[in-house]
């Protein structure tokens, strides 16, 4: 059974102030190194073989404690970045629930409805998710990988490995340094294509 093991990077001072990052690169802080370091020592079980990490600082740190301690390369994905959140990037959540609180709304219960200023769809972001790590799936059919992967990417990526609704990406909570391991759904001959 080929299974993907999505890791959600530490944390960064975006992340304590509750900031969107988008594809800003911003690297962890002090809580964030604490919890890659955990999450490493969590994985050493996992049976992870090769691990693969999104661009940007945060997961590139994370990826590399993790890696070290799994006696792993890191591989980074360079055409693989977070969603692209536009003019929202660098802006408190709150920020933009009051200034655009229709859009906000909108944002969070028909997420695929929306793209923010100068941002991408989550269906772009779905797009790119499939022409990037996709290879790398069927690349190691059979194996554990692991996959560092921002918030909210890791739900883009989920869905589409379970071939889930992106109209419901946002249904899974959210916590920094945290993983989870997902089974391919019946060792699929191919992998999912554009929704």
């Amino acid at each position: 059974m080929t299974r993907v093991v999505l890791i959600r990077p530490g944390s960064t001072d975006y992340d304590e102030q509750n900031r969107i990052q988008g594809t800003l690169d911003v690297p962890l802080n002090a809580r964030g190194l604490d919890e890659a370091a955990r999450a490493a020592e969590e994985l050493r079980a996992a049976g992870v073989v090769a691990l693969y990490c999104c661009a940007g600082e945060s997961c590139w740190e994370s990826a590399r404690t993790i890696a070290k301690t799994l006696g792993l390369r890191p591989r980074k994905l360079d055409k693989l970045h977070n969603l692209n959140h536009g003019l929202w990037q660098g802006l408190q959540a709150e920020e933009v629930r009051r200034k655009h609180p229709r859009v906000y709304r909108q944002w969070c219960e028909t997420p695929t409805t929306v793209c923010p200023p100068s941002g991408e769809t989550i269906a772009d972001a779905h797009e790119r998710v499939r022409q990037v790590f996709g290879p790398v799936v069927k690349r190691n059919r059979g194996k554990t990988i692991g996959l560092v992967v921002p918030r909210p990417l890791d739900d883009v990526v989920r869905c589409f490995l379970l071939q889930g609704d992106l109209a419901r990406v946002w249904e899974h909570p959210e916590s920094n340094g945290r993983w989870e391991s997902i089974e391919l759904p019946g060792e699929q001959a191919s992998l999912p294509k554009q929704p």
